[in-house]
């Protein structure tokens, strides 16, 4: 490709984003195609010579993008959301024009510097303890491991990295804790036995009393308890483990404290949801994803810790090749995680915080809240359905409910789902919350407009009105 057709194609490319965006409320939210339907239309051996862009572009309209399913419909209410913004997309376009590795200050300085800068300006919105040190990762998943990696090094005097683990470790973490969790627990060498669960209130929030009887039983059994995992913000409901109580126990018992904060983190740029986050001083690492609520293209997940002392000294390694005269003035992130190449994903989230200002996100925010307010008090009001958990933040827990049976009304609400999903003109999941079937209404999308949602309630009523 040359000079004149990469600028005819990226303009084209450009036009198109932005009548997708213009377009994308008339396509159906839930992709409709079936299982291999993609790869029947896809050749089976790549070809001998080039094709041109022209044919890729149109291969992509007619085979790929019906087997989307659009993350930045403003009717998508399920999981939780994953936006984009058109800042965010221009400076993803600007990075991958660059190509920059950033694995050391040395391969891109404006990357490294830029990175540092924009973490501490997520640390003064969002209320974090002065002090903590921030670094982007690919996912809430991959912070939690290096938490969790960082606690077993911490608590066994930096000896596991070189003689693995001698005495087994325990891990604590709700029941509603992310499957995330398990799988770090696993990769770290923990053992998923030794990964313990501690009971939930009626609010779905750990009870710190059964976390501390934990820790005493365990102790007594010869185990030795390594870290706790709370959460802001649970996947099933928001729940709001309560940290002051949670951050107390792990002081007075030596525990490295990690807060899981994926989807809520973003709220704490409000002034009212900054409660959620007392006793923060006792955390030892904190992670939330700017990826999910905060209008940042996947992936971009701050992960923040109090000693950036322990993480490095997990995760540094010098090989002689990556050696520079630079490395006792800067911060070389690759010492600060696991990945050794890094996207230089700091320049997507500088644009954001920039194009829509603080006072921006927290409109945003606020209305998205206000949403789950008002679809909280429908459901309250109708004879049919139930609340079945706090409304939090931005997502309602809530089933329909016609008296009968617990099996029965799994059942039904599993067909109201699928019934709701089938239309295509919105989206929704559902969770288990102690045994029963639950519907989320995760509202979320950058998109998502009032109307929006009082369609999606009239659909779900409609629905519900043909199968009881």
């Amino acid at each position: 490709m040359d000079k004149e057709d990469f600028r005819k194609f990226g303009y084209k490319f450009i036009d198109w984003i932005a009548d997708y965006f213009d377009e994308i409320k008339t396509l159906p939210v839930l992709s409709r195609v079936k299982p291999g339907d993609i790869i029947d239309k896809l050749p089976s051996e790549p070809p001998e010579k080039g094709e041109s862009m022209e044919k890729l572009f149109q291969d992509f309209k007619e085979i790929i993008l019906p087997g989307i399913t659009h993350w930045q419909h403003p009717c998508w209410f399920a999981y939780f959301p994953a936006n984009n913004s058109p800042p965010s997309i221009l400076a993803e376009l600007l990075t991958a024009g660059l190509g920059a590795q950033c694995m050391i200050w040395q391969t891109s300085p404006a990357a490294a510097e830029l990175e540092e800068i924009v973490l501490e300006w997520l640390r003064k919105i969002l209320g974090l303890p002065e002090g903590m040190a921030g670094v982007i990762q690919d996912s809430a998943s991959t912070a939690t491991l290096c938490a969790l990696l960082t606690a077993r090094e911490k608590i066994t005097d930096y000896k596991a990295n070189q003689k693995g683990l001698k005495k087994p470790l325990v891990v604590y973490a709700s029941e509603e804790t992310h499957s995330s969790i398990e799988k770090g627990v696993k990769i770290a060498g923990y053992g998923k036995q030794n990964l313990h669960y501690i009971p939930t209130d009626s609010s779905f929030a750990m009870k710190p009393s059964k976390l501390e009887q934990a820790v005493m039983q365990d102790k007594e059994r010869g185990l030795i308890p390594a870290c706790v995992v709370a959460t802001l913000g649970t996947t099933s409901s928001t729940a709001i483990d309560p940290l002051d109580a949670i951050g107390k126990i792990c002081r007075n018992h030596g525990l490295w404290l990690h807060v899981d904060a994926a989807f809520a983190g973003t709220a704490f740029i409000l002034p009212e949801y900054k409660w959620m986050l007392k006793g923060i001083e006792h955390v030892d690492s904190f992670v939330f994803n700017p990826h999910k609520w905060m209008l940042t293209n996947f992936d971009c997940s701050a992960y923040f810790v109090k000693d950036p002392g322990a993480l490095i000294q997990t995760f540094e390694i010098h090989p002689e090749y990556l050696k520079t005269g630079m490395d006792t003035q800067v911060k070389n992130f690759r010492d600060w995680g696991i990945q050794l190449g890094r996207r230089f994903r700091a320049l997507k989230l500088w644009f954001v915080i920039r194009s829509y200002g603080v006072q921006g996100l927290q409109k945003m925010v606020r209305e998205h809240i206000r949403f789950a307010q008002m679809f909280k008090e429908w459901v309250g009001e109708h004879e049919s359905f139930e609340l079945m958990a706090p409304v939090n933040l931005s997502l309602v827990c809530f089933r329909l409910n016609n008296g009968q049976d617990e099996k029965v009304l799994n059942d039904l609400n599993k067909q109201l789902l699928e019934n709701i999903n089938q239309t295509g003109k919105i989206f929704l999941t559902h969770t288990s919350l102690k045994g029963k079937y639950v519907l989320r209404m995760a509202i979320g999308s950058r998109t998502t407009e009032e109307q929006d949602v009082r369609e999606a309630w009239e659909l779900i009523v409609s629905k519900a009105k043909e199968i009881l």
